[in-house]
């Protein structure tokens, strides 16, 4: 079998392919991909450390998809943690990102997106929590931009602040650091109470709907990025065209900027001057007991969207 080209050498990775493009129709070079992942490595490994880790992957050809387990010939220097996934009824070998070779040698696998858990293996607590805003397909950036400023008055009322980044798609991430760690399953509850609180004070642009069709055009505020759960980190490039990049923003630059203002080949020159996440996440406040009680008193949005489609589908079948 021939031996594949290799193009450069990196902390002993072997890059390939480096002038072909990340994936099909990105109009972005693998090489580019891995300049920004060289770039911002001392900025992304720490949101990767100790967490389980999905990455998205592209092949020449493919669609990217979402990767879970380590592949299959991974270097035997890249540890894993093994988690039972019920959904599956399967174990999963999620790798572990720890160090510069092994960000290099995932990039060189031409893996875009980097979504490790919100917790680190074997936690039961959080120190923070999560709002994902998840504006309706086609709605512009400003949609999501008038959808974060009721999350943060509806913290601010409570004494609590948020970190805010671009998902990289097309959303924002708000991240409320907590004083006192919580359980996951509190954290979640309190997450819930605070995008309720939100959609109160702007119903017309804001929902908790989780079901799509329930939404009206409104912005998502999702509540369910806790514990085991995901989220693209900062930092992290997104498998679209242009390769965007989840990028951290003050709260006064949400109205003058778009995700497409971050990309692979322009973070790199935005890094110098610029906070960073670590640096832009408020000092942490103790959560407010109200929002446990009001969190424990809202359905599960998954359960209750279930059931609400079972109440649904019943109700078709006898015609109502």
């Amino acid at each position: 079998m021939a031996r594949r080209q290799v193009d450069e050498v990196r902390d002993g990775v072997e890059l390939t392919s480096l002038d072909a493009e990340a994936f099909d129709g990105a109009g972005v070079t693998k090489r580019a991909l891995l300049d920004h992942l060289d770039a911002v490595a001392a900025l992304l490994l720490p949101a990767l450390a100790d967490r389980p880790l999905s990455v998205v992957r592209a092949r020449p050809g493919q669609a990217p998809f979402m990767q879970k387990n380590l592949p299959r010939g991974a270097p035997g220097w890249i540890p894993t943690v093994d988690v039972w996934a019920d959904s599956s009824q399967r174990t999963v070998h999620y790798p572990l990102c720890h160090d510069r070779r092994t960000l290099l040698w995932f990039g060189n696998q031409r893996a875009v997106e980097f979504h490790p858990t919100l917790v680190p293996h074997g936690a039961t607590t959080t120190g923070e929590l999560v709002v994902d805003l998840d504006p309706p397909d086609g709605a512009g950036f400003d949609r999501v931009v008038a959808a974060a400023h009721p999350v943060r008055a509806a913290l601010a009322e409570l004494g609590l602040a948020a970190a805010v980044k671009t998902s990289g798609a097309t959303g924002l991430h708000l991240v409320v650091p907590l004083s006192d760690p919580l359980p996951v399953d509190d954290a979640f509850a309190a997450t819930r109470a605070v995008c309720a609180r939100a959609a109160a004070l702007a119903p017309g642009v804001a929902t908790t709907a989780f079901i799509r069709d329930d939404r009206g055009g409104r912005v998502f505020l999702d509540p369910t990025r806790v514990g085991g759960a995901t989220l693209a980190a900062p930092y992290s490039p997104r498998a679209r065209p242009g390769l965007p990049v989840s990028f951290p923003l003050t709260w006064d630059q949400l109205d003058r900027v778009t995700p497409a203002d971050f990309t692979v080949g322009t973070v790199a020159g935005l890094l110098a001057g610029r906070p960073t996440w670590a640096e832009l996440r408020p000092a942490p406040a103790p959560l407010p007991e109200v929002l446990l009680t009001e969190g424990r008193a809202i359905p599960v949005p998954r359960v209750a969207a279930m059931h609400e489609g079972k109440r649904r589908k019943r109700a078709r079948e006898r015609g109502e």
